[in-house]
Order: structure tokens, then sequence, then C-alpha cells
């Protein structure tokens, strides 16, 4: 049996993307320390899932990217979850606001782009799966390392919803941004945790683990 960890970054009124999905606030406040914390926990995980929009974003950019956290994105396996299956479709035309803020990033702080045709083919022929329930139980009752959540939003509410998700590992960001996409607002009742542990990282992140209590 394995369990399904959602890591997510968070601003600290509980959004995980401005209204229309921006992410530039995220990376203003993400310095080496973050990137470690998440580089530790991708690499401790056997499987990615995402929704198909988040799998768009990240086939667009981390084949050909010399940032930190590429190696361990590109090697480990991925599956995509989508409602209505997965057509193979030209990528830069479904990419989404999150993908050109990462990528104006990368300008900004002089992170360069390098063809990698190895990298690119671990981003083709990924599993899709549409019974969201059905798969992920599958997954867990599998032997190995953790299932790992990335997103987007929507599909990160789905795993919420159905209780789906055994560990939380929020990047909790310095910074108030009133409106945007919210993470819990599936809930139909409060979801109550316990802390595992918290980390004050350099930039002012506060990376906190939490497991839901069972009911």
């Amino acid at each position: 049996m394995r369990k399904l960890i959602l890591k997510m970054s968070v601003s600290a009124d509980g959004f995980v993307g401005g209204p229309n999905g921006e992410m530039n606030w995220l990376f203003r406040t993400m310095d080496k320390s973050a990137l470690d914390w998440i580089e530790k926990t991708l690499w401790q995980a056997g499987v990615h899932i995402m929704g198909s929009r988040t799998f768009y974003d990240m086939a667009a950019y981390w084949p050909t990217s010399s940032d930190s956290l590429a190696k361990p994105m590109n090697e480990i396996p991925k599956i995509v979850f989508s409602k209505k299956g997965f057509v193979e479709k030209t990528i830069a035309n479904l990419t989404t606001l999150a993908l050109k803020d990462k990528e104006q990033h990368d300008r900004d702080n002089g992170i360069s782009n390098v063809s990698t045709l190895v990298n690119s083919l671990t981003w083709t022929n990924v599993p899709v799966a549409t019974d969201l329930i059905g798969e992920i139980t599958k997954l867990k009752q599998q032997e190995g390392k953790f299932v790992l959540a990335h997103g987007g939003a929507s599909f990160a509410r789905d795993l919420v919803k159905y209780g789906l998700i055994d560990e939380y590992r929020l990047l909790i960001h310095p910074v108030f941004l009133g409106n945007g996409l919210p993470l819990f607002s599936t809930l139909q009742n409060p979801l109550n945790l316990t802390l595992e542990s918290s980390t004050v990282l350099k930039s002012g992140i506060i990376a906190n683990i939490y497991k839901p209590i069972k009911q």
C-alpha cells in the first residue's frame, strides 16, 4: 500500500493561483531553500499525477529546462487524469498563464532552456486515467514509493472533495492575493488535520506537512 500526497504552493490566504491562474506571486518568494525542500519531495515519489492542463504546461516546460528541479520532474513517471479522456494536441495551444509566468521568471533570472530529446521522450505516451477514484484506489493498492499529485487547481479540488489525499505538503507563501483559485472550496464539512512538521524557509515560506484525521 502507498499513500497519495498533494504538494502545492498556497498563498497565505489560501489560494493556489490568481483569478486567472496567475503564478507570478509564487516565483517572487521561491528561493533555494524552497527549491531544495521541493526537490526532496519529488525524489521520494514513485509517480507524478496531474490534471491535463497542468500536464500540457509541464510537458511544454520541463523537457528543455535547466531549472534545478528538471531532473526529477523529467525522470519520474507520470499519469494524466482527464474526465473526458486525453487527446494529443498541439501543446502550445493548451498551455496556461502559469507557464507564461514561469517562462518570464526564467528569463528574468537567466535560467536557460536546453533541448534534450531524452527528456522530451519521458513526456510522451503518458498513461491517461478517466476514473479518478477507481484509478487512485488502484495506485494506492500497489507497492512502492508514494503517489505525488501536482494540480492544477480543479484536479486538486477533486482530490480534496473525495477525501483521496493522505498527506498535504503545502508551501505557504508570504503573500495575500485577496482573490484567486481556492484549494478547499469543495469541502462539504471541516477537515481536521494533524500538523506533522512545519519548516520556516529563508524567504519566509512556511513548509507545512499535514495529515487528515480519519473520522
